[in-house]
């Protein structure tokens, strides 16, 4: 009797042994890496040192993340890339390479060309991809596949329940990666090339800041030499954003992109004060740039006396008139403040040497450099061009209203000066109450003297709140790169908030950037998008209206109650998320957060604040409405949105304000309101049950 031929294993038991050899494969490269002995490699210390830095980032690099998977998708080719043939057609993608013994890929980098076909390939053009497999996990374990015949015409095509089911997944925690999900208009993006800056205006949901971290991690891997030596910086608006984004790079192996606010790059004085709308907004304007760069060439003055220099026994003279001939056309050069302070003196010196060399003798290099040095010359640098603290420059504008006066003539109104001029001078730079604006001008003038090093690329995040002052300072960190500039023009809160990408590209020093939108929305469902839209034609009716592909995973709900019932409510609302997976959010008017505080600590509900979402022990974040730019939970519970519109200078930046919290919800949204609501959102519809816009399967109270 012949014995039973063995059973082959299923696909999914293929893809699990795939993966199994894969991770086998990962921890053999770290002990490989784990394993270096670079004793005797190095020609001195100061070499091991970088050497052994280097390694270690290597070692940490190739960690294997348990609850990440190390591919999420396969590509099967229909012809051999390999014209040798020596690695077949079949590809795995995944977030970073794995090689095996031989050097052979297991899993290809999903920033690799040959992966780009993961995420245009369409049966209208396959790009050569016969098939293409996505992968589904559950806790780091491989648990489905799903299949799309790209060259097969008879196979429809249908939307991915995989892909689907990644993007709803619930989150608790930080920002997590998009790699298994990037779309095809946001691939395009993500891989556009370093040399030039690309702005994203994206609505609500869209994934524009997944867009710009996947950015610049696809250029690290495709330019790391350049941007090794040029650096690359992450700007976003506060404290809170950064932390909830700060994973997403080193999940995706990067580990060292600095992260930054605008506010951390101007740091050049402590702030303490908090300036009034409209003296922000003159501070913010460009033209303030001008006034500071009168300011500092004001102390440029005209030699009166002839300099004379001596050497041994001969003395050698150059008159008034000459040395104001060197200083102007110093002047008319406008290089930066300090570098033609250091040129000045070289200059005299040169002259110097030129009525020497007229006398018969034949000074050299070394002759000028002593002749700059002497200080006769010194005395002259001093008296015509003397030194500038650029701090004390900016408190001596705010503070002297006659200077002001004569530095933003026919630039400022009188009313304008009046708005930014300070009512107590201060006595010093440390003692001065600045604002951050001031620091802004302060980093301005900083730059007039001496120039800001450039970096090899920065993302710029939610770019639509700063002022034309603030894209100045980012732009100076990347005059010499490029940007990816992340914003939505509907969502600007600020008093000096950008109404136009063009203006707003020109002052960062980018205006032949390419302005992209994204208007399909991936998180936020289609009845909140839908119903946050009704606010457009009041903030934004130039921009497109956005749409999303999600109908609600949970529920969508506008609740109005009793003022003495408001914050009972409001926890009601807070309990009944929590029962749902994934994380909850409490956004309300800023005034009103210490009392809601109060309230869910009453009610023995613990809460995080924005930034902590990554401790454990609690899913509920309470967040002022002037932190959830930017932010996402699952479920959203809105306290009073005529409080968090009132909470703003005037109405329109109120309703922007409002647009950004409604959007904030991924799954579920529950409006709790006592006042009423905004005119654009009441009477969306007429008692208990009524349907909101276009939102399909949500059970939706209204007011």
């Amino acid at each position: 009797m012949s014995a039973p031929e063995p059973t082959a294993p299923s696909p999914l038991d293929a893809e699990r042994a795939h993966l199994a050899a894969s991770r086998s494969a990962l921890r053999a490269m770290r002990a490989d890496a784990e394993a270096l002995d670079i004793r005797d490699v190095t020609a001195n210390w100061v070499n091991a040192e970088v050497l052994q830095s280097e390694i270690e980032q290597r070692i940490k690099s190739l960690a294997d993340l348990a609850d990440t998977p190390l591919f999420f998708g396969r590509l099967d080719y229909l012809h051999d890339l390999d014209e040798e043939g020596e690695h077949g057609s079949r590809f795995y993608i995944g977030r970073r390479h794995v090689h095996d013994a031989h050097g052979d890929p297991m899993v290809i980098d999903w920033r690799a060309p040959v992966s780009q076909p993961y995420y245009q390939a369409t049966k209208q053009d396959p790009k050569d991809v016969g098939l293409r497999r996505r992968f589904g996990y559950d806790g780091g374990e491989l648990t489905a596949y799903e299949d799309e015949h790209l060259s097969d015409p008879e196979e429809a095509e249908t939307t991915s329940r995989l892909l689907q089911r990644e993007i709803e997944r619930p989150r608790v925690g930080p920002m997590r990666d998009i790699v298994a999900t990037i779309q095809p208009e946001q691939d395009e993006i993500v891989r556009a090339p370093l040399s030039g800056t690309v702005c994203v205006q994206g609505a609500p949901g869209t994934g524009k800041t997944a867009v710009g971290l996947h950015r610049v991690a696809y250029l690290l891997y495709a330019y790391r030499e350049r941007l090794a030596r040029a650096g690359t910086l992450v700007v976003g608006p506060n404290r809170s954003f950064l932390r909830y984004i700060e994973q997403v790079l080193p999940a995706l192996g990067e580990l060292e992109v600095r992260q930054a606010t605008v506010d951390e790059l101007v740091a050049h004085v402590e702030v303490r004060g908090v300036d009034g709308a409209a003296a922000a907004h003159v501070k913010g304007d460009a033209r303030m740039a001008q006034v500071l760069r009168r300011a500092v060439r004001a102390g440029v003055r005209m030699p009166t006396e002839p300099l004379m220099v001596v050497r041994g026994s001969r003395r050698w003279r150059v008159p008034a008139h000459e040395l104001g001939e060197i200083v102007q056309e110093l002047l008319d050069r406008d290089i930066r403040y300090g570098a033609a302070r250091e040129a000045l003196p070289q200059r005299i010196a040169h002259a110097v040497l030129v009525r020497m060399e007229q006398a018969g003798e034949a000074p050299d290099d070394r002759v000028q450099n002593a002749v700059a040095r002497t200080p006769a010359v010194k005395a002259v640098v001093k008296e015509c061009w003397p030194q500038v603290d650029p701090a004390k420059l900016v408190l001596r504008l705010l503070s002297d209203a006659d200077f002001l006066a004569e530095m933003s003539e026919g630039i400022l109104t009188a009313e304008e000066r009046k708005a930014i001029l300070w009512e107590r001078p201060a006595r010093g730079v440390k003692s001065a109450r600045w604002s951050a604006a001031d620091a802004v001008l302060i980093d301005e003038a900083h730059d007039l003297v001496e120039r800001t090093g450039s970096l090899g690329h920065v993302v710029l995040d939610e770019a639509q709140d700063l002022s034309p002052m603030q894209y100045r300072a980012v732009g100076r960190r990347c005059s010499t790169g490029s940007a990816t500039v992340l914003g939505d023009l509907a969502q600007g809160t600020t008093p000096w908030a950008t109404e136009s990408w063009a203006a707003a590209l020109t002052h960062l020093g980018k205006p032949d950037a390419v302005v992209e939108e994204l208007t399909q929305g991936f998180r936020v469902p289609r009845a909140v998008i839908a119903y946050a839209s009704r606010l457009l034609p009041a903030i934004a009716p130039e921009l497109s209206e956005a749409t999303s592909i999600r109908d609600s995973a949970g529920s969508f709900a506008v609740r109005p109650v009793a003022p003495a019932e408001l914050e009972a409510a409001v926890v009601a609302a807070c309990r009944e998320a929590l029962t749902r997976e994934g994380s909850v959010g409490l956004i309300a008017a800023d005034a009103r957060v210490p009392g809601l505080a109060a309230a869910l600590a009453a009610a023995g509900l613990p809460h995080l604040s924005p930034g902590e979402e990554t401790s454990r022990g609690a899913r509920l974040t309470l967040v002022p409405a002037s932190l959830a730019k930017g932010l996402e939970y699952d479920h959203v519970v809105l306290e009073e949105p005529a409080a968090v519109v009132a909470g703003e200078p005037d109405e329109r930046t109120g309703l922007r304000r409002l647009y950004v919290a409604l959007t904030r919800a991924v799954s579920g949204l529950a409006v709790v309101h006592a006042e009423p609501l905004p005119a654009l959102l009441a009477g969306v519809g007429s008692g208990v049950g009524s349907a909101v816009g276009t939102g399909v399967g949500t059970g939706v109270v209204v007011a």
